[in-house]
């Protein structure tokens, strides 16, 4: 969950005294103007999650390409790369598997839009109009501080999806 907050000192209290609470919160990240920059939180920043994603898929699929352009070589028994020679017009096309695997892990990659996008977008736009937000993640099974959040008054507290 992330809670916006107009003044960086109530944001400092408030993460001091979500830091100090029992169990300790999985997350606490300060974002804003002197804390740390949106772009770096993988959390809210959705360029950040897609390229984990687009390294995820290359692991699979850079694979699977290979062995499916090779096994597409052997089995239509095409002379398309005949130039190149009975054993290396198969790897070419092995090579050429492999390639698209990387191709399609990109647009694997890029075509999941998360659900959290438009939050995310309206975080953005409070932090640029000079909130700070403060990103805190409990445990599995942890009830959130709610009193402690409370007294911060916040702006707003936005929940993000499970995960």
């Amino acid at each position: 969950m992330v809670v916006v907050l107009n003044d960086r000192k109530r944001l400092q209290q408030l993460q001091q005294k979500l830091a100090a609470s029992t169990p300790p919160l999985a997350t606490l990240v300060c974002i804003g103007a002197g804390e740390t920059p949106l772009a770096t939180v993988e959390r809210l920043n959705p360029a950040l999650a897609r390229q984990r994603r687009q390294r995820a898929m290359a692991t699979w699929l850079i694979p699977f390409g290979f062995l499916a352009g090779l096994t597409f070589t052997y089995i239509t028994d095409l002379d398309t790369f005949a130039f190149a020679g009975a054993w290396s017009q198969h790897l070419i096309g092995g090579l050429l598997g492999l390639g698209s695997g990387w191709m399609g892990s990109f647009a694997a990659a890029a075509s999941v839009r998360s659900e959290e996008d438009d939050r995310i977008r309206g975080l953005r736009n409070r932090l640029e109009e000079g909130s700070w937000l403060l990103l805190a993640e409990t445990a599995s099974g942890v009830e959130m501080p709610w009193s402690a959040l409370q007294q911060a008054k916040p702006q707003a507290v936005v929940r993000l999806g499970e995960g």
